[in-house]
């Protein structure tokens, strides 16, 4: 038993120094974000692997192997479930992590290789909740991926090529469960795998999580890993877990009739994690709602660890009072400033000729560029004439592309009816 102890120890060790700051422990310092999802990660392979024994990856088989999984393989419908809430709640963790780094300035020098993998497991997973979107091959999942691989159409150049390899030919059939499946049961997995072990490692490397700093040098107090750090690990998984296991008694994973091409739901809508894109697709031309602004945000997200002081100062949530003060006032702001803008652009809709409209001047190139001129001006605006460091200001520039995001969202789960009209959730009859 001893022995078995110290090899459980050793093991730990491999992820994590002998010792830690204590100040790392503070819980409001990360939340447990990062162990949060690596827990996810954890029951959906181990579920994965238990789905593989009953699931068969056909059109004509898919959808009778889920009714068989959840109707006669004792507690098959709890696996499935568990597997479904943990591949959403994953999204949900993944992105609040993301901000909780940008929120503690744990992006800067020594962090920056991190950040990019970061944002590479964080397209891996959202990858990974597509892929499996389609594998039961119902209603809800056949015409879900049809409008997001209907989205590819739209990239300039390749954007036909990547639509017809995705789908494994002109139109969603056997060639594109095949490819979504081997994609979700291999290649997915086994990227997350290596990349979250590369990710802990260089959390590691850097010393642990971002420590705050001090103009004059503290003597660190330190504590033992074990058990001081594996304890809170253990607990916030375990709530985690348990959270997970009751969502899965409570609530389950939807499955509507198996999927028929003939006949389109109204509105058909992407899963919600892309219903943000959906929304957008209202509002801008495709080519800018599909390529240009995501290439544009991904390019600024990458990028930003470079631009010279554009961290907040390490283990300070917002950096300052006045930088909190900024971040509420940018999340206040921007959600009234998107639904207005929503608002407006749906009564113009209403009151205009759609067709003279909606062109690649008027739907693309016009917002893009007032766009880009409001935040140069708000950039100014708020490093010169406020007095707001770079960081504090970056800090805002994401939290805002954040709200965007989210309220583009919300509006498109829950307030698109029929025909994407904007409808109130309890007056859409469930359509």
């Amino acid at each position: 038993m001893k022995q078995s102890r110290r090899s459980i120890t050793d093991l730990i060790l491999h992820l994590h120094p002998q010792t830690v700051p204590r100040e790392t422990l503070r819980v409001t310092l990360s939340w447990g974000l990062g162990g949060m999802a690596a827990v996810l990660v954890g029951l959906l392979f181990l579920t994965g692997i238990l789905l593989l024994l009953v699931y068969q990856s056909s059109p004509t088989n898919a959808y009778a192997s889920i009714l068989t999984l959840t109707r006669e393989v004792p507690f098959g419908l709890w696996i499935r479930n568990i597997h479904h809430w943990s591949a959403n709640l994953l999204v949900i963790v993944a992105v609040l992590h993301l901000l909780r780094v940008v929120l503690t300035g744990a992006f800067g020098p020594g962090r920056r290789l991190n950040w990019m993998i970061g944002l590479l497991l964080l397209f891996l997973l959202l990858a990974s909740n597509f892929t499996g979107y389609l594998l039961p091959w119902d209603q809800l999942a056949y015409w879900a991926v049809t409008i997001c691989t209907s989205m590819l159409g739209y990239i300039p150049l390749c954007g036909p090529w990547l639509q017809e390899l995705f789908r494994g030919g002109a139109e969603i059939g056997p060639g594109t469960l095949a490819n979504f499946f081997v994609l979700h049961a291999a290649f997915i997995p086994g990227g997350l795998f290596i990349l979250l072990l590369w990710h802990f490692w260089l959390v590691r490397k850097a010393g642990g999580l971002v420590q705050v700093e001090r103009e004059e040098p503290v003597p660190v107090e330190r504590v033992p890993t074990v058990p001081d750090l594996v304890v809170r690990e253990a607990a916030f998984g375990l709530v985690l877990v348990a959270l997970v296991l009751i969502l899965a008694v409570v609530w389950n994973a939807p499955l509507l009739d198996q999927a028929n091409p003939g006949m389109s739901p109204n509105p058909a809508k992407a899963p919600w994690y892309f219903m943000g894109f959906q929304e957008l697709l209202l509002h801008l031309h495709p080519v800018f709602a599909v390529f240009v602004w995501p290439l544009l945000g991904a390019a600024a997200l990458l990028c930003v660890p470079f631009w010279r002081e554009s961290a907040l100062p390490g283990g300070v949530w917002f950096g300052s009072e006045r930088g909190r003060t900024l971040a509420v006032w940018t999340i206040v702001a921007g959600t009234f400033a998107t639904l207005a803008m929503i608002l407006l652009d749906n009564l113009l809709l209403h009151a205009s000729n759609v067709a003279a409209l909606d062109t690649l001047v008027t739907r693309g190139l016009l917002p893009t560029g007032l766009l880009a001129g409001l935040l140069a001006g708000l950039y100014l605006w708020l490093t010169r004439k406020q007095h707001y460091s770079r960081a504090e200001t970056v800090m805002a520039g994401i939290l805002l592309a954040m709200v965007v995001l989210v309220v583009c969202t919300i509006i498109g789960v829950w307030f698109r009816g029929a025909e994407m009209h904007l409808a109130w959730p309890w007056g859409q009859g469930g359509g």
